[in-house]
């Protein structure tokens, strides 16, 4: 399914006054004027805030939700962060930091994504798969932009080839904390020395009371013995749990 057409226009705007009445449908129908501070009762896009896409120069926004959905969509592809260098641009601002007259950032439907933590090959992939048509590479800067321009075009110096390419994330070699074995043991061994200890104190506290209680006395013994191997067990537990990681490589 090919991804749905932009509309010529976005939603555009300022707010004037902070008693705003919120919009009845999800997206306002008519353009409206909001700026990174508006209430976001519209904003579903779950991992870009106002603030992300308002312009770095006057805070106005511009919002176009097919666009949006597709950044969002590219989010979501490439499963980690995006850094935004730039998103809308009121066109005072687009002279003042020497953007293209045309620029599709005026539109609110282009977007600079910064590739501090993404492989370039893979993030043009993704944003050609999610359906950005504009792409541009900038290297000496070290962003992409992507825009969602209806004839496609490409741009731009090719990025040199990593040093080191990005490593595949896996998954932690060490145990789950609710799963490790060392901490089952150390806390069933602190467990069981709290026990003992209360035990010794029972102990101490019946032998003084009246003689009637005095039959209960040899059995907490033999319960504080019972806690003091508990403790011993567990020690020996968390030691060999400690060496199996040890010699598995799990360090």
């Amino acid at each position: 399914m090919s991804p749905s057409p932009i509309p010529a226009a976005g939603l555009f705007v300022a707010i004037h006054s902070p008693q705003i009445r919120r919009p009845r449908c999800p997206i306002p129908s008519a353009p409206s004027v909001i700026t990174a501070r508006s209430p976001t009762n519209f904003w579903h896009w779950k991992n870009f805030s106002p603030a992300e896409i308002a312009c770095r120069g006057t805070g106005q926004l511009k919002l176009n939700p097919a666009a949006m959905d597709r950044l969002q969509a590219l989010r979501d592809r490439l499963g980690k962060p995006m850094i935004l260098r730039s998103a809308y641009r009121t066109p005072e601002h687009n002279r003042s930091v020497g953007g293209a007259p045309r620029s599709k950032h005026m539109e609110g439907i282009a977007f600079d994504v910064s590739m501090a933590n993404h492989d370039r090959q893979a993030f043009i992939a993704a944003a050609e798969a999610v359906g950005f048509g504009g792409i541009g590479t900038y290297p000496r800067s070290n962003f992409i932009h992507v825009d969602a321009r209806q004839v496609p075009a490409r741009w731009g110096e090719p990025f040199p080839a990593r040093a080191t390419p990005f490593a595949t994330e896996a998954p932690l070699a060490r145990e789950a904390l609710a799963q490790s074995r060392t901490l089952r043991g150390t806390g069933a061994a602190g467990v069981a020395t709290v026990g003992a200890a209360g035990v010794e104190v029972a102990q101490e506290v019946l032998a003084e009371a009246q003689g009637t209680v005095l039959p209960l006395v040899p059995y907490l013994d033999t319960l504080r013995w019972v806690f003091i191997a508990l403790a011993l067990g567990g020690i020996a537990l968390a030691v060999w749990a400690r060496l199996d990681d040890w010699r598995k490589g799990l360090r």
